[in-house]
């Protein structure tokens, strides 16, 4: 439930601290500059999304961005300017190749999020 109940009731998170995108699991590092409710917001509030990997929440303008579902190379085309650092990331060599493989369901599949400051798309891809 959207109220931290169903985290506090089976004692988990849906969103593990550190799977969000600029937090560390070494607390020997510096504290995150993302807000603690922010983060406790995705932890304990938010649904994941299922993933081959381990899931990444993406963040942006120092904030965790929103979940817009999955997408594909197709799907990306529009906001192709925004997302392609991130696939760039994937495959600095082959960026387009990546967009070519990218589907929603299969096994490189694009996790698409949204900036809730800006509007600024992310994407993450994860591969099974």
């Amino acid at each position: 439930m959207a109220d931290g109940s169903a985290s506090a009731r089976f004692d988990g998170e849906f969103t593990g601290w550190s799977d969000i995108e600029g937090v560390s699991p070494d607390p020997a590092d510096p504290p995150p500059t993302i807000p603690r409710e922010m983060l406790l917001e995705i932890c304990e509030r938010t649904p994941g999304y299922p993933s081959w990997q381990q899931s990444v929440w993406l963040s942006h303008c120092e904030r965790p961005c929103a979940f817009l579902g999955f997408a594909s190379g197709e799907d990306l085309l529009p906001i192709l300017d925004q997302v392609r650092p991130d696939v760039a990331a994937v495959n600095p060599r082959d960026a387009d190749g990546v967009l070519e493989c990218l589907t929603r369901d299969g096994e490189m599949v694009g996790c698409l999020f949204q900036c809730l400051q800006c509007g600024q798309h992310r994407l993450h891809v994860d591969l099974g």
